[in-house]
């Protein structure tokens, strides 16, 4: 995947483009591979990376959302546990099914929480990932190793799915340019194209590598945009009302030897009314997450003291000995875009089912939404685009349709430090097959070596960078300018010790 040939294709071209969808997250990339797929021409413009914003930082869940459940949101819970059992039918190669543990502290616990993912069992009907059942006080602290036993009353097991975002991301990346989309990253939509009566006609992009400038003719526009969705919204309409409200939630990476297990802990019910997952990842232990309503959006959102040191003080009920702030080796963060639902201020309840606009010059805006239901929420958006484009209706077939799993490493094995897996050929496959640019790309995305340990990403940035430059024929300023961004975005990663602490 050369983007010097992607950039070709665009000047040439000479007709309108069936579809441009805008955004390079989960919905927009699912967007792509569902319309390509049915033999439609796709560009994808992202204004950075693919999944730069919240589609890489998720809870690394494929899930029904078992808190839905216990709002009532049945219909939103069904559709999800479908779309869990389809992205484990066709992405096997990244997604998986993981056993977790609801531990309980008395009869009624048990016998409240049994229930009630009774029901979710029922509802996940043939994409079913296992029976849930009340296990004993000796059962659960097998399951759960580390976990704090006085007043134990025993749990309940139950399965859902696992996965990890970034790498599926790229994969559908990779899937739909198989598929014919032209997908271009670092690709900033600048402005809309009307026609007389004010319909968009197409978009006008620059290309951030270079400067370069683009105009683009098409039949439909997806506005996929993710946190900035009003803000695309807005380029198309002036006097369009925001749709959304945002919540950072923030998630830690900690050594697993604070919890030794292959299955996963569900804390049922925090101070403020949230759940939280310990969850085996990657060969680390992921905990979070929280909801803190925040204004606007941001690329690069930054974790307070105050989130990271709530989800401590939570564990730290649950498991013995309890971790530190000295002993988390990433935290990141990501903004949600949640649909406004009247007055409410509390972003936990507000639904995480999404929403499709199509304003008065015709822009598609689909939004809301969860990792797990993006494949449904692309095929409505693109079924929508077919009505405003008037393009043939040609139904969908990404249910039944495989994400190509990643191309083979080369033959290279050097690792590039020895706290993480990866080595020299990540890096080279990230650049010639993945559309690597950066140093954070290959090390935040392409590989998760800054989710998983910040510091070791950074000591590993300057070989990485040297690779880079390598294939990409960059000179040393190149590097040097490389090093200095990475070390800036990776110090929101890396977490100190309050001034108070030895």
């Amino acid at each position: 995947m050369k983007r010097a040939d992607i950039l070709d294709r665009i000047r040439s071209r000479q007709t309108p483009w069936d579809i441009v969808v805008i955004g390079g997250g989960a919905t927009g990339v699912g967007c792509a591979l569902d319309a390509t797929t049915r033999g439609f021409d796709i560009l994808l413009l992202e204004q950075h990376d693919f999944g730069k914003g919240t589609s890489s930082r998720s809870t690394k869940l494929v899930h029904g959302g078992v808190r839905y459940l216990a709002q009532g949101n049945i219909s939103l819970v069904r559709e999800a546990l479908k779309e869990r059992g389809i992205l484990l039918k066709n992405a096997p190669h990244v997604v998986h099914k993981l056993a977790f543990v609801v531990p309980c502290y008395s009869l009624w616990q048990k016998i409240f929480y049994g229930a009630g993912l009774k029901i979710y069992d029922l509802l996940s009907g043939k994409y079913s990932f296992g029976k849930s059942r009340i296990i004993s006080k000796a059962e659960t602290l097998v399951q759960l190793p580390g976990i704090t036993p006085k007043g134990l009353a025993g749990g309940v097991l139950y399965f859902d799915g696992q996965f990890d975002d970034a790498r599926l991301l790229i994969d559908m990346v990779r899937s739909a340019y198989t598929n014919g989309a032209a997908m271009l990253n670092y690709a900033k939509v600048v402005s809309f194209a009307k026609n007389i009566s004010g319909t968009i006609a197409g978009v006008n992009f620059q290309d951030v590598e270079t400067g370069e400038n683009f105009e683009i003719a098409a039949k439909a526009v997806i506005n996929a945009s993710g946190v900035f969705s009003d803000e695309v919204r807005t380029a198309s309409n002036n006097d369009s009302r925001a749709m959304l409200t945002f919540s950072q939630g923030v998630h830690l990476v900690i050594d697993r030897r604070f919890f030794a297990s292959e299955t996963a802990m569900l804390i049922p019910k925090t101070k403020d009314g949230r759940v939280l997952f310990c969850i085996p990842w990657l060969g680390s232990l992921l905990v979070g997450t929280t909801e803190r309503p925040v204004d606007h959006p941001e690329l690069e959102p930054r974790a307070l003291d105050t989130e990271i040191d709530f989800i401590l003080e939570t564990i730290a009920g649950y498991l013995s000995p309890a971790p530190t702030r000295a002993d988390i080796l990433s935290v990141f963060a990501g903004i949600r875009p949640l649909v406004k639902s009247g007055d409410s201020k509390n972003t936990a309840s507000i639904s995480r089912g999404h929403t499709i606009e199509i304003d008065q010059n015709g822009l598609v805006t689909i939004t809301g939404g969860k990792w797990t239901t993006y494949r449904r929420m692309a095929e409505d958006a693109v079924n929508q685009a077919i009505d405003v484009g008037k393009l043939s209706k040609t139904p969908s077939i990404t249910a039944d349709r495989q994400i190509s799993p990643p191309a083979p490493y080369e033959s290279i094995s050097q690792k590039l430090h020895p706290d993480l897996p990866y080595n020299e050929s990540h890096v080279i496959r990230a650049v010639r097959d993945e559309y690597a640019l950066t140093i954070e790309d290959v090390l935040a995305r392409r590989t998760r070596a800054l989710f998983l340990n910040a510091d070791a990403a950074i000591e590993m940035a300057p070989k990485i960078a040297g690779l880079m430059a390598r294939e990409l024929s960059k000179d040393p300023g190149w590097i040097m300018e490389q090093l200095r961004a990475f070390k800036q975005t990776a110090e929101n990663y890396v977490v100190r010790r309050h001034p108070n602490q030895q």
